[in-house]
């Protein structure tokens, strides 16, 4: 039984059906009304081809139970035509999971990735190889792995590790055929997490990720003051970080992904005060949304 299982037992005490193993429960919308012209009525096809494509291949060796399923929506928004089958767009990618104790969830991972180039046309199969670059599938190979790896890092330290190495994999493979945005040469959106994710430097800000969830969230409804208390040591660790590497890609996804919710944790606390100075030393772009949490 993998750790990613053994906590989320603890989650509740009802019986529950144990399923082959499938990992997402994923909506997928495709938006193409900026495209000009009639000829495009195909692409309405393509959501369900992705939902069917993340939701029904087996991502692990893992067994996940219904509750574990990790419940993500992705929106792909297409930009630009630039033949009649190949075209621009960009993914818009959330990933959520449960928080023990409430009914609530957590926002786990959100991506906004613009540079994302591929074809598709009427009948074209989307196939499961990731050791093969596709411009399509591959985007939605290495986006699968990173959900998994944010998963299964809130459960256990550096527990997604294995999933965000096989991100890795994918993005040099992708690199090595010199696809548009998979290239460590440029920022971009995937080659940073891939590099950054698995980079030995920034392990601490994934046991971190670890820590927030776990001993912050998790435990918030059973002693809250002391999950405030992890989560300010946290962006302790994120401000130490942050001072020593300077402004990294995975800080703007944990900050664009947790800001609504860290105000939500501090404010009317007797931490708001500590929360906010950290706050807005390690995301000040987020500084409007944090000072309305201190007045």
């Amino acid at each position: 039984m993998k750790a990613r299982l053994i906590v989320l037992v603890l989650f509740t005490s009802l019986f529950v059906q144990t399923i082959d193993a499938r990992e997402f429960r994923c909506s997928v919308a495709v938006n193409y009304r900026q495209l000009q012209g009639s000829g495009f009525s195909f692409l309405d096809d393509l959501s369900d081809l992705v939902e069917e494509y993340i939701n029904k291949n087996n991502w692990t060796d893992d067994s996940f139970e219904i509750e574990e399923y990790i419940e993500c929506s992705m929106q792909i928004i297409i930009q630009e035509a630039l033949t009649l089958t190949s075209f621009r767009a960009r993914l818009v990618l959330t990933s959520t999971r449960p928080i023990y104790g409430t009914t609530a969830k957590t926002t786990v991972l959100q991506i906004n990735d613009d540079d994302w180039e591929f074809s598709f046309s009427q009948g074209t199969p989307l196939v499961f190889e990731t050791e093969r670059y596709d411009a399509l599938t591959s985007v939605l190979d290495f986006y699968a792995y990173i959900m998994l790896g944010y998963d299964y890092d809130t459960f256990s330290e550096y527990g997604g590790e294995e999933w965000f190495q096989k991100a890795k994999r994918i993005q040099e493979i992708a690199a090595s055929k010199n696809a548009t945005g998979w290239s460590t040469l440029n920022r971009g959106r995937r080659p940073e997490l891939a590099t950054q994710l698995t980079e030995v430097r920034l392990r601490p800000l994934r046991q971190a990720y670890f820590k927030y969830h776990y001993e912050g969230l998790d435990h918030f409804t059973k002693d809250t003051n002391a999950a405030r208390r992890a989560i300010l040591d946290v962006l302790g660790t994120m401000q130490e970080l942050y001072d020593n590497l300077s402004r990294q890609f995975v800080f703007d996804v944990f900050f664009s992904t947790k800001y609504k919710e860290l105000v939500a944790i501090f404010e009317r606390s007797d931490m708001t005060t500590e929360a906010y100075a950290l706050l807005t030393e390690v995301d000040p772009s987020h500084l409007s949304t944090y000072t309305e949490m201190v007045q």
